[in-house]
């Protein structure tokens, strides 16, 4: 089969941080590429605009929304966690998985980094990559019994106070049941990948993705209780602000979709049937993630993996 026969058909939806100079390089050097394999790379028209490829050759733009990856065997994310966030918007449900190219900071959600370019480009030509599914959250707000909000998230649903001066006064449930009350800046549901995002900023626990766990971690709580918690897949929790609370909240989803919550707003959080899709380059273990990108120590290891490696290069003989 002939190169061009072999990538008839295919497209892939880029997604690129619209304000970063690094971002539209990297994504014209991607579109060029891509074209020149023979596969079609679609951007949705208001990023097509900011990132300067609206009259690229080889790139389709289509109208905003989440339908814009139909269609597509892969979403790529050139940008740091929120713009690989924002591409999770429109691939979750599409079946297109998300990989994503770090061009932040930590970028924990991002497969690639900005030197690997050139070897990503390849995977993806080749469609030599796995696919591993996220769970993530649905989240519902009601006031007064009604219905007034309705999202979903990958990293974590928080209940945050609206004002600086004010405590915010919230009451968890777990299963029906209640669990306490906490006075606090906030309240973070997680998953097990937001588990190194904002639940880790509050004191929570890192958690493994294969780990099937919703977390509970209260932000600053003025309690004896105050402890994260790690609770099954399957609970149902709700948060309800105490009618007379003198302050005011805000719901958050990922830290990017917000409602304003008055007092005695219920907000409930379950596992979500709808998973996203992470295209995946290595086999390496989580915990070489962890050690990269937090610069961990590992100075004094001399663990049964370092002795093969050593091995192999000549350095000492095997146990």
């Amino acid at each position: 089969m002939s190169p061009a026969s072999a990538t008839q058909g295919r497209k892939i939806l880029l997604v690129a941080h619209p304000r970063r100079q690094e971002a539209q390089d990297v994504a014209t050097e991607v579109v060029a590429r891509l074209h020149a394999a023979g596969i079609e790379v679609v951007v949705q028209r208001d990023e097509a605009a900011a990132v300067k490829l609206a009259q690229h050759p080889g790139v389709t733009v289509v109208d905003n929304g989440n339908s814009a990856a139909e269609g597509c065997e892969l979403v790529c994310v050139l940008g740091g966690d929120g713009t690989i966030l924002r591409g999770a918007e429109v691939s979750r449900g599409s079946g297109a998985p998300l990989l994503g190219v770090n061009l932040g900071h930590v970028g924990f959600l991002a497969e690639a980094e900005r030197e690997d370019i050139d070897a990503t480009v390849e995977h993806i030509v080749a469609k030599t990559y796995s696919v591993e599914e996220r769970m993530t959250l649905e989240v519902s707000a009601h006031v007064n019994g009604d219905p007034v909000y309705t999202s979903w998230a990958l990293n974590e649903v928080t209940v945050e106070k609206a004002n600086r001066e004010r405590m915010l006064e919230v009451v968890a449930e777990i299963d029906g049941r209640p669990l306490t009350t906490w006075g606090c800046d906030g309240v973070v549901v997680a998953t097990p990948t937001g588990s190194t995002a904002y639940a880790f900023s509050a004191g929570g626990p890192v958690v493994w993705p294969d780990v099937e766990a919703l977390l509970l971690v209260p932000i600053s709580a003025h309690a004896l209780f105050a402890r994260p918690l790690v609770l099954g897949p399957n609970s149902h929790l709700a948060l309800e602000v105490v009618p007379d609370t003198l302050g005011t909240g805000a719901l958050w989803c990922d830290g990017r979709r917000a409602v304003d919550l008055p007092p005695g707003a219920r907000i409930e959080v379950v596992r979500s049937d709808t998973p996203v899709r992470l295209a995946r380059l290595s086999t390496s273990p989580f915990t070489d993630r962890l050690v990269a990108k937090f610069d961990l120590s590992i100075h004094g290891w001399r663990g049964e993996a370092r002795r093969e490696d050593a091995a192999r290069a000549g350095q000492l003989p095997p146990a």
